[in-house]
């Protein structure tokens, strides 16, 4: 499985880009919200979501494990394709969408193309207890905003792999980063593992 692809970038354009790495040139489906962030770029490292059908095979790509962890969330509810999650995420950044999700504002995920009453509100319904638990984004927002510690990404990586739910490592470590903001990798885990 692909993760990411880093490399130059030699064509890009609102919808698509070609990604050259080693000499392969990657064609990769984008939003505009990632075109928005690549439009100065010449190279650049593209989290990838690998969409493997019988008859079809593509690569969506994203400036952002944020976006993309959006994004498989939205492919996950029942009548929402690739590419109509890729034209949500054209149409509102990622915080406006879960946001909009969150305040079940219905008119405001039915003013997407291709959206309407009853698929905005299976997205509701499907998605906005996810989003609450903090799904859908590669790191909690508690995170996002006190980015101190660098060991914190690695430390909720080793936990959810011993068998924790990530909403459960990312309270247990935003509490432990309150206590002891600047916790080693080992004190993270072992704090967070009593915590859990």
């Amino acid at each position: 499985m692909i993760d990411y692809i880093k490399g130059e970038i030699t064509e890009l354009n609102p919808t698509e880009m070609t990604l050259e790495c080693n000499g392969i040139g990657y064609k990769i489906l984008i939003s505009l919200q990632t075109y928005d962030k690549l439009k100065q770029s010449r190279e650049a490292k593209i989290y990838i979501h690998h969409y493997l059908r019988e008859d079809d095979e593509q690569y969506f790509g994203f400036a952002g494990k944020d976006e993309r962890e959006l994004f498989r969330l939205l492919i996950g509810v029942s009548g929402i394709g690739a590419a109509t999650a890729r034209m949500m995420l054209s149409s509102l950044s990622s915080d406006e969408l879960r946001n909009a999700i969150l305040s079940e504002d219905i008119n405001k995920i039915k003013s997407i193309k291709g959206i309407g009453l009853k698929s905005a509100q299976r997205l509701i319904l499907e998605l906005k207890d996810k989003i609450s638990k903090g799904e859908g984004s590669s790191q909690n927002t508690i995170f996002q905003t006190s980015g101190a510690n660098p060991n914190l990404e690695e430390a909720t990586t080793a936990l959810v792999m011993l068998g924790f739910t990530k909403p459960n490592v990312t309270k247990a470590l935003a509490a432990v980063l309150k206590e002891t903001p600047d916790a080693n990798l080992e004190q993270l885990i072992k704090l967070g593992l009593k915590r859990l």
